[in-house]
């Protein structure tokens, strides 16, 4: 790459948003940070948007001209990076795939698309030498992506878990915090700005889920297809579990996790195991942490990641996921790197193509359990649900009778390690045993630092 020591940065702003009008913000607001770190100005040229004449909250920066046509940014010999932050997948990738055909480094906040597509974008970048970047795109202001990409690449991560999505978070912790039910704790975070009106991106998992992806990109260097995550999300659950949680210690999160785990030595065929690199299990999932970990103690709509690694053991990152200024800073990071002309190293791995990883199936996973039941206060229901259990090799650790709900009564445990195909085996014994008022709730339970 051709040093510019003295020639301005000259920026397309793609989206003008919440995201966009915070990193206009900061660009004026630092300006003086920028050269002293770059040896550069950062000049933004054009910002695209799909209504020029609707009223803005944050003016347009001097010398910037408003734009509808997005090859008035890709098509623009005098812009050296597009910055991507219009969000959803098929415009966003043919603004990028465009961008980087005329010569234009990028960066990007753009989770989804990075998730679902980015495979082919990464391999268009190597091929054309340019700089693709995406700190913003994962946790926020937390600088996760450029952590796995740079500090850590001397170590091998053993695993990852994190609350990576902060309006699940923020329910959940209103819900721990305040006793609120699910729909009343989701109505406070759309009034608060936490949820969009159509939440089910990130109450279902899936933003957690895109994101995920993108650090086992970066930690493993192999690819994931998103297709084959396995995701559970957060609606509807219940303030009984969340209260029944607290009885044992434990606070209720929504986790994104991915961790390496060997062949077991049953499968000594490797074609049993898969033929990736690294072996992984990974899945959005709730989860049971206990009270005194970190995780559990991350409130509000705050994001956090743990990453275990053979060298440095056990790091924690926590700061806020969302936001105008935020995620503008992280963006801002990203435009500044380029500004410092840094060599291409956009997934943290060198080669045009990354490989598959070796997925291990949901259904052997293993962790310990909570598990609520609903059932009869009548004699011998324990000693018939324990026969249940036993009979798929599942113990209980401990238990929780609880007075009648109404509908039955709560019978809460929680099990000793065992995979979840027998978890799901032993409650299926249990409802066809006519044991069960209404299906089984269960939750993984997962420790930490």
């Amino acid at each position: 790459m051709t040093k510019n020591s003295d020639k301005p940065l000259v920026v397309g702003l793609a989206g003008f948003g919440t995201v966009g009008g915070g990193l206009v913000r900061l660009i004026e607001e630092n300006a003086d940070l920028i050269r002293r770190r770059s040896g550069r100005d950062i000049l933004i040229k054009k910002v695209l948007v799909r209504n020029a004449k609707k009223a803005r909250n944050v003016p347009l920066p001097d010398g910037a001209e408003l734009v509808t046509n997005p090859r008035d940014l890709t098509d623009d010999p005098e812009i050296d990076v597009l910055v991507e932050l219009i969000g959803g997948i098929d415009n966003a990738r043919d603004l990028i795939d465009r961008a980087l055909d005329q010569g234009k480094h990028i960066v990007t906040a753009n989770k989804a698309l990075l998730a679902e597509e980015g495979l082919s974008l990464f391999q268009k970048a190597d091929r054309k030498k340019r700089i693709l970047r995406y700190e913003a795109s994962v946790a926020g202001a937390v600088p996760i992506v450029e952590a796995l990409k740079e500090s850590l690449t001397g170590n091998r991560i053993q695993s990852l878990m994190g609350i990576l999505n902060g309006t699940s978070n923020f329910i959940l912790s209103e819900m721990t915090s305040n006793g609120l039910d699910f729909d009343v704790a989701l109505k406070q975070a759309q009034h608060l700005g936490f949820a969009e009106a159509d939440p089910t991106l990130d109450i279902d998992g899936h933003d957690a889920a895109h994101k995920l992806i993108l650090l086992i990109r970066l930690a493993y260097g192999v690819h994931y297809p998103y297709t084959a995550l396995s995701v559970r999300g957060i609606r509807g659950l219940s303030a009984l579990d969340i209260r029944l949680a607290r009885e044992f210690g434990y606070r209720i999160k929504l986790i994104g996790q991915v961790r390496q785990v060997p062949c077991p030595e049953e499968k000594a065929d490797a074609k049993e195991c898969g033929e990736g690199p690294v072996r992984l299990e990974a899945g959005v999932f709730p989860a049971l942490v206990f009270h005194k970990y970190l995780l559990a103690r991350v409130g509000g709509a705050y994001n956090a990641v743990r990453v275990d690694a053979n060298a440095s053991g056990p790091l924690f990152f926590h700061g806020r996921g969302a936001g105008d200024l935020p995620t503008a800073g992280a963006v801002l990071a990203d435009l500044l790197a380029v500004a410092r002309d840094e060599r291409p190293n956009n997934t943290g791995f060198v080669g045009k193509e990354l490989p598959k990883a070796a997925i291990v199936p949901p259904e052997e996973w293993r962790s310990c359990y909570y598990v609520r039941v609903m059932v009869q206060d009548t004699p011998g229901v324990l000693r018939d649900l324990s026969g249940c259990m036993a009979a798929e090799g599942i113990s209980m650790a401990q238990v929780i009778q609880k007075s009648d709900e109404g509908q039955g009564v709560p019978l809460v445990f929680m099990t000793h390690e065992t995979t979840a195909q027998a978890m799901s085996d032993a409650l299926q014994r249990t409802l066809e045993a006519g044991l069960l008022k209404e299906p089984a709730v269960y939750f993984r339970v997962l420790g930490g630092e």
